[in-house]
């Protein structure tokens, strides 16, 4: 997808920690003019901007891309709620491949993608 245009992002595994990769690709993202939807069970607010405790919680947001950092066994609950959300796309980061989920996503219409968002937005390919 070519980086024209600003996305809707949720961030799934969002993180207060700086030297994470969810933390920097917020911030990477948000500087190439995205705007990010941070989602984790276990914070509600990063530097004072809202965490939403799961994916239910975005409904009625219009996601374009889902960037997952969350372990696949994690993922393996939300595979519904992922459904749900209607990305126009998932960016499977690595360590969270999910076949299972990867299959589900194709027969819902939702693009999968084996990519790293950081090297993505660094390269021009995201």
């Amino acid at each position: 997808m070519a980086e024209n245009k600003s996305e809707n992002v949720a961030v799934l595994g969002a993180s207060d920690r700086p030297d994470r990769f969810a933390y920097r690709a917020d911030k990477l993202l948000r500087s190439h003019g995205h705007q990010t939807f941070l989602v984790n069970p276990n914070l509600t607010t990063i530097e004072g901007r809202e965490v939403r405790p799961n994916l239910p919680a975005l409904q009625g947001t219009k996601i374009d891309t889902l960037t997952l950092y969350v372990n696949p066994k994690i993922l393996a609950q939300q595979i519904g709620d992922v459904i749900a959300l209607k990305p126009k796309r998932v960016i499977f980061n690595p360590g969270t491949e999910s076949q299972e989920l990867e299959a589900k996503l194709e027969a819902a219409g939702i693009e999968p993608v084996h990519g790293c968002t950081l090297v993505m937005l660094n390269t021009g390919t995201y």
